[in-house]
């Protein structure tokens, strides 16, 4: 996995998958978000959730043998590596609880690993 082009066609993925992400998260943010009030990040949720099923059904996918390693490594470490993101769901979760919302940092914390763990499952059974 460490051919030069092999790489550059990551790295282009991922840009694609980060310009997805800020599409999706903007979307949610200017036509959902706003009707509620409650500044909550829906959008990295949603961003996050079907990233895990997209690779969860990626990888069962490689393990039926339909999807071949390097397009697994574009597809799941390029665009998929760029378009989901921890560490903004990681911030968003701490500036819920530094706003004294503790209620809905769990809820923000806790669902998002239960839908996505949920989410990756249903992608690799879905083969």
């Amino acid at each position: 996995m460490n051919h030069p082009l092999l790489m550059f066609f990551a790295a282009l993925l991922g840009g694609c998958g980060a310009v997805l992400r800020m599409m999706v998260d903007g979307w949610i943010n200017i036509h959902i978000t706003p009707h509620y009030h409650w500044g909550f990040p829906l959008g990295t949720i949603i961003v996050n959730v079907t990233a895990c099923f997209a690779l969860g059904l990626l990888t069962g996918l490689g393990i039926a043998h339909i999807a071949p390693d390097p397009v697994r490594f574009l597809l799941g470490s390029g665009f998929l590596g760029g378009y989901s993101t921890f560490s903004t769901a990681s911030v968003e979760g701490v500036r819920l609880l530094k706003a004294g919302h503790p209620g809905l940092f769990v809820v923000h914390t806790g669902g998002m690993l239960i839908l996505s763990l949920a989410a990756t499952w249903l992608g690799f059974v879905a083969v």
